[in-house]
């Protein structure tokens, strides 16, 4: 799966949140609010183009002190959310 065009990662008043810019994300018309590991997620999502929930699992664990299962749980979690607001396709 991928990232859909137009959606980024911004600092909001401390807040990291997904934003749509331009003309293919006009409907969409949300912020997604996300916590640190989740943007840590986005922003390797971003990096490794076409990813798997395995492969940001494997990075989650880089960077957090979480076991293989937790990590794996919790990013299928973040990316069927993603999924259900149309940001990954």
């Amino acid at each position: 799966m991928k990232q859909k065009k137009g959606f980024v990662l911004r600092n909001v008043c401390g807040e990291n949140v997904i934003v749509g810019e331009g003309i293919e994300t006009i409907d969409f018309g949300k912020l997604i609010s996300l916590n640190e590991s989740a943007a840590y997620l986005w922003q390797k999502a971003g990096e490794l183009g076409d990813f798997t929930a395995e492969q940001l699992a494997d990075k989650l664990q880089e960077e957090y002190e979480v076991s293989a299962e937790q990590a794996l749980t919790d990013v299928k979690r973040i990316v069927s959310e993603w999924q259900k607001v149309g940001i990954v396709e």
